[in-house]
């Protein structure tokens, strides 16, 4: 079993091809509210919740609010091809269709930008340098390529104001409930306030909360983001404006070793299959980058423009898939060390308990949890046990957030009539798994005391040697 999970972009690309997708591993659909329109949205998660359903597997929906993006507006031919040396203006007025010379800008960079300041278009592709401003931003181009229509525009944070959460993305958190979030993303968090605000809009029962770390400020404020969001997702791309580019594959692994000491999910994003946008191959590069993040311990990696709007879709799924299979398998060695417990959580030790006998009985072949909520899945998840982990929840939301969750597979189940019975309803449902090796043992942990107290029991179950036919 595959334990890094895989987010993928739905786009024009996949909208009808979601099934596809499903199938290829994806586990996270990501619906970037940045781009579309409602109706295809809400498309697009029928169609995710539809395939999830056909192929019997939990599929999380990640909304991603648009928040303070800065973008350009369309170019009459969809794209164009920067040339360095040339001058190219940016009008925060509306402005007829950019051409090679200018395009339209959402935000009034006018009088926040000073000349020498850096710009990129296109999380990197084109590098501008300010030269001046009166009415429009004026800038050189430093390093040329191609942008598409409404591509990302990227400049220092400092130099923005505003709240982190836009009108937009207030008129459109209750589009994201609405269409069935699992999570809701969102884009350039400062500070643990910024989350904080977002939760008093989602309501005590709303969705999980994924910060999006792309900016200075929250690098520097990152324990506290930690504690306040529900998962953590680098965003390479912005982040690498705000940071030298040598620095951001440090700032990664530093990043991705904190949370998951902390027991946060992780996404990494952003050009993780860039190439594969028009090539069927990733570069080796990218293969490296990939590895390097499941190396790093990262529970997700992401595609972005690769599922949403590349010619080979369904082939960089696949590419992603095998390269985390591949390092998973042969590469153990490399995996992070798992999260040292909690002192003073029962909890917290009762789950490193079972992933130590886990990882010290050979014929251990997975560890099983109830939860209700998800935590205690998450809590054995960060510890990285060798085996996968089982997680068996009455309510369905918990079984899709828990598709995010490293090494993680969640199942439905109908739930026992009493907390004494849980063990036993787990030990029903692992003798109808022929996935798990005959006469294999699984840890089954539970608990036995009110809902939200933490787990407190732990048992080893043996799979019968042989099973017994249905009747």
């Amino acid at each position: 079993m595959r334990r890094t999970k895989l987010v993928c972009t739905i786009g024009p690309a996949t909208l009808e091809r979601v099934g596809d997708l499903v199938e290829a591993g994806m586990d996270v659909a990501r619906i970037n509210f940045s781009h579309g329109n409602a109706e295809r949205h809400a498309v697009a998660a029928d169609r995710v919740r539809a395939a999830a359903v056909a192929s019997g597997r939990a599929v999380a929906i990640l909304v991603d609010l648009s928040g303070p993006k800065i973008r350009l507006g369309d170019f009459a031919d969809g794209e164009v091809e920067l040339a360095p040396g040339a001058t190219f203006d940016l009008h925060p007025e509306p402005w007829p269709a950019g051409d090679a010379h200018g395009a339209h800008v959402g935000h009034p960079l006018v009088g926040e930008l000073s000349p020498g300041d850096r710009i990129l278009l296109a999380d990197g592709a084109v590098e501008l340098r300010v030269t001046g401003s009166d009415d429009v931003v004026h800038t050189e181009v430093v390093r040329g390529g191609t942008v598409r229509s409404r591509a990302g525009v990227s400049v220092p944070a400092e130099r923005l104001g505003g709240p982190s959460l836009t009108e937009r993305d207030r008129l459109d958190v209750p589009r994201a409930i609405g269409i069935g979030a699992d999570y809701v993303a969102q884009s350039f968090v400062r500070r643990a306030a910024d989350i904080a605000e977002l939760r008093a809009l989602l309501g005590p029962d709303g969705p999980p909360i994924v910060a999006k770390v792309e900016t200075r400020p929250a690098v520097d404020g990152f324990d506290a983001i930690c504690e306040a969001a529900d998962a953590i997702m680098l965003a390479r791309g912005d982040l690498g404006v705000e940071l030298p580019y040598e620095e951001v594959p440090i700032i990664q692994k530093q990043l991705l070793r904190r949370a998951l000491d902390r027991g946060v999910p992780t996404i990494v994003a952003t050009q993780m299959l860039e190439s594969m946008i028009g090539s069927p191959r990733p570069t080796r590069a990218e293969a490296s980058d990939v590895a390097n993040a499941i190396f790093d311990g990262a529970d997700a990696i992401m595609l972005s423009g690769e599922t949403a709007i590349g010619a080979f879709p369904l082939l960089a799924a696949e590419a992603a898939v095998r390269i985390a299979g591949l390092c998973e398998d042969r590469g153990s060695e490399l995996l992070p060390a798992g999260a040292l417990p909690r002192p003073g959580s029962d909890a917290s030790a009762l789950a490193y308990a079972a992933s130590t006998v886990a990882s010290s009985e050979p014929d251990v072949s997975a560890i099983a949890c109830y939860t209700r909520s998800g935590r205690t899945a998450r809590m054995i998840s960060a510890l990285r046990p060798r085996v996968p982990i089982l997680a068996f929840s009455p309510d369905p939301a918990v079984v899709r957030r828990l598709a995010l969750v490293h090494g993680v597979r969640a199942r439905p189940c109908v739930p026992p009539p009493d907390s004494d019975g849980r063990l036993g309803l787990m030990a029903w449902l692992l003798g109808e798994d022929t996935s798990l090796p005959p006469g294999s043992a699984v840890v089954l942990v539970a608990s036995t005391t009110t809902p939200g107290s933490g787990p407190n029991l732990l048992e080893v179950h043996r799979i019968p040697a042989q099973r017994v036919p249905d009747a």
